[in-house]
């Protein structure tokens, strides 16, 4: 119930409540109860700026334990506050309801508009995008390793709860004896007895088969619980009809993100990734402001990475609003679609000048990129959900990048500013010398 208006605080002008410094801090159990009672506004615009520049700062205000004061007021002051403020700065859903709103087409421009703001601040010049560096990689989504017995079992349990929220009665749940199974089956597996474990597997396949038939029949005429467990029980279908040697986007990994996809790279310590392929372009020269992120796509369905050339370099352009004259590429990109003239694989010997060859070297920069995106960002794990999901979180792990480029430049241009802020003495032209036996005063010692 919300309090009447008369015991509510009073607010400034823009909105803010007034509050003073405090040491005391809120948890998110405390959230939860006031965002029970109060209304939820729309979270402002520069809000949601912060927290997508610098998330660390205002999303650690949502841990379960009370936090420093200090870290909050630093949080309250990158949100824009006057005052401090007691209360989390944004709604748990705040972010999601807004990536909905803008869509991961629309989000292009919040890239560009960092890539922008870069350029009016003297961070990147033109010269800098004339010249793109462009590679793939994946980004993992949100999801556990993939085995038969995890993907069986947890169809068990997806279809049990499901039943058990739409008043089914199952002949048998099989929850008790799947999870039992699973464990026996991964047990089997560590200790090299392969053939017990697939009759673990086995075991699984027949109880999901039981159950999903089971609801099959008692869902049959009526209309809503058919409605509401169409999705659910097609994907339990696809899962019964797989097998291990199935390859394709048919192939389920996951029941909660069937859109995952099972990509290798070739690394030494991961064989497979699963998650979605993105390529990323960024500039080939350092800037003022370090490497740019000039555009970012996520490519469903595992495509050849020659085949997403011309699309990448067309959304560069886009993006930055300068026309790329060389785009350096490695050899997976033999066979490209794009202009012919200025794309520059590793390995070419024709058309390569000195000034091509010294720029050429710097194609491999690109790898410190993607590796400050995967571990400063969000590219190294995607929680977001679908397809979209995975496109958004490209775009924003991007922009993230720029916010801590725009802050790292700012710092050094602050340092060289004033000396003394990097422990330092600044110079000075008549700095009085000390002889033995006085102080700086001029005082005798002793």
């Amino acid at each position: 119930m919300r309090r009447p208006a008369d015991e509510r605080q009073p607010a400034t002008a823009s909105g803010e409540i007034q509050t003073v410094m405090s040491p005391r801090c809120v948890s998110a159990r405390s959230y939860a109860a006031q965002s029970r009672t109060r209304y939820r506004a729309r979270c402002p615009a520069r809000i949601r700026r912060a927290a997508i520049t610098r998330p660390r700062q205002v999303t650690s205000l949502q841990a379960d334990t009370s936090l420093d004061p200090h870290a909050n007021a630093q949080a309250c002051t990158t949100a824009g506050e006057t005052h401090f403020q007691h209360a989390l700065p944004l709604d748990r859903s705040s972010m999601t309801r807004w990536r909905q709103r803008i869509g991961p087409e629309r989000l292009e421009l919040l890239l560009a508009e960092s890539v922008a703001a870069a350029q009016r601040g003297g961070a990147v010049a033109d010269k800098h995008l004339r010249r793109v560096t462009i590679d793939t990689t994946v980004q993992p989504k949100a999801v556990t390793h993939p085995t038969d017995s995890k993907l069986l079992n947890r169809g068990i349990e997806i279809l049990a709860r499901l039943a058990r929220r739409h008043g089914i009665r199952l002949r048998q749940s099989y929850l008790r004896v799947a999870r039992r199974a699973r464990r026996e089956a991964a047990r089997l597996i560590h200790a090299g007895r392969r053939r017990q474990a697939e009759r673990q597997v086995r075991q699984l396949r027949t109880w999901l088969g039981r159950l999903f038939r089971d609801i099959g029949r008692k869902v049959a005429g009526k209309a809503s619980a058919e409605a509401a467990l169409a999705a659910p029980l097609g994907l339990v279908a696809r899962l019964l009809r797989q097998r291990r040697e199935d390859r394709g986007r048919d192939k389920l990994y996951s029941l909660h993100a069937p859109e995952v996809e099972c990509i290798g790279k070739g690394k030494a310590n991961a064989r497979y990734e699963f998650g979605v392929k993105v390529s990323l372009a960024t500039t080939n020269a350092v800037a003022p402001g370090g490497q740019f992120v000039l555009g970012a796509r996520a490519l469903p369905g595992i495509p050849f990475d020659g085949h997403t050339l011309a699309a990448q370099i067309a959304q560069a352009e886009r993006i930055t609003g300068v026309e790329v004259e060389r785009a350096y590429v490695d050899r997976g990109y033999r066979g490209h679609d794009a202009d012919r003239t200025r794309v520059f694989v590793s390995g070419q010997k024709r058309r390569i000048t000195p000034t091509i060859r010294r720029e050429r070297r710097r194609r491999s920069a690109i790898e410190p990129v993607i590796g400050h995106m995967k571990s400063d960002g969000h590219l190294g794990r995607n929680l977001l959900l679908g397809t979209e999901g995975d496109a958004t979180n490209l775009v924003l792990a991007a922009a993230l990048l720029h916010g801590s480029l725009d802050l790292e430049l700012a710092g050094k241009l602050a340092r060289m500013a004033s000396p003394r802020l990097s422990g330092m003495d600044p110079p000075c032209r008549s700095r009085p010398t000390l002889s033995v036996g006085t102080t700086s005063r001029g005082s005798a010692t002793g």
